[in-house]
């Protein structure tokens, strides 16, 4: 998926990266294009040394360390300006590779560590460098670019492949890219397999009915008008009763259900005890142990 996905953004990226580079600073190691409209035996490609200047001919050395593509444009115009080189010179900067560092990339991919890259690679492509992600990964993922001190951008890994090229989000070489763990529902009682399940990770909210799927849906022994959704809220534990069938035949609506939600499936009266919604919410640790 990633790499298909990949092919087709490629064709997309263009404008994007061009746009994400200017919101980017120059810094030590990269390399640049430097162009001068009309006199292309102006044309250079300096790197940036450690002290963070580049070194142009007729001109000398400036700085361009912490400026983005634009702002070194404007002050190698002005060196050259200043040198009485050209009397208005229309200069242009592009950075055609930055130093090579790693990119990390942790949480739930299948193969977390320290990837080198020299150029913005898109943020499916480095997935893909780190196996995918694996089946307990949420779906945002978090890309924090280095060169832009508390910036982040948030990129949603649809399953569709077309879809995830619309919209690319690109990693820089230093940056870090984080895949959180999805959040769990759990379905325990009278059900064919209880457990913890993860949400869904389309874009519409995960609903009662869904997650009771996942879990087998609710024995023949089971009470389905006694259901009992067990919520943690700031207040304390909330419990509501529902009814399955009624549900289940459109009598009443479904819901979404939340992060750490319980439902719970009671036993036939033979084998049901009183349970409450805080028992039942403290099982939920053992649950846990066989997530699904």
């Amino acid at each position: 998926m990633y790499k298909i996905a990949f092919l087709a953004g490629a064709l997309l990226c263009g404008t994007s990266l061009l746009a994400q580079q200017e919101s980017l600073v120059i810094g030590p190691g990269d390399l640049l294009k430097v162009q001068v409209y009309d006199t292309p035996e102006l044309d250079q490609h300096p790197r940036v040394d450690d002290a963070g200047n580049i070194p142009l001919l007729f001109v000398g050395n400036i700085a361009v360390a912490g400026k983005t593509p634009g702002q070194a444009a404007s002050a190698i115009a002005s060196a050259m300006v200043a040198a009485q080189l050209m009397l208005h010179p229309q200069v242009s900067v592009t950075i055609e590779q930055y130093a090579t560092q790693n990119v990390s990339v942790l949480g739930e991919v299948n193969k977390p560590g320290n990837y080198a890259i020299a150029t913005p690679r898109p943020v499916l492509d480095v997935l893909s460098m780190a196996g995918g992600l694996n089946a307990l990964a949420d779906r945002h993922v978090i890309v924090r670019h280095h060169k832009v001190p508390g910036s982040r951008e948030i990129y949603f890994a649809k399953n569709d492949a077309g879809a995830d090229a619309e919209r690319d989000v690109y990693v820089y070489p230093g940056d870090t890219v984080l895949v959180a763990k999805t959040h769990f529902v759990y379905v325990l009682g009278d059900v064919a397999r209880p457990g913890g399940y993860p949400m869904s990770t389309s874009d519409s909210p995960m609903t009662m009915l869904e997650t009771l799927s996942e879990a087998g849906s609710p024995n023949k022994t089971a009470i389905v008008t006694g259901a009992k959704l067990i919520r943690k809220t700031p207040s304390g534990t909330q419990e509501i009763g529902f009814n399955i069938a009624a549900i289940e035949n459109g009598k009443q609506p479904d819901f979404a259900v939340e992060a750490d939600d319980v439902i719970f499936v009671p036993f036939s009266y033979m084998k049901n005890f009183v349970i409450t919604g805080t028992s039942v919410a403290a099982s939920v640790a053992s649950a846990a142990l066989y997530v699904r």
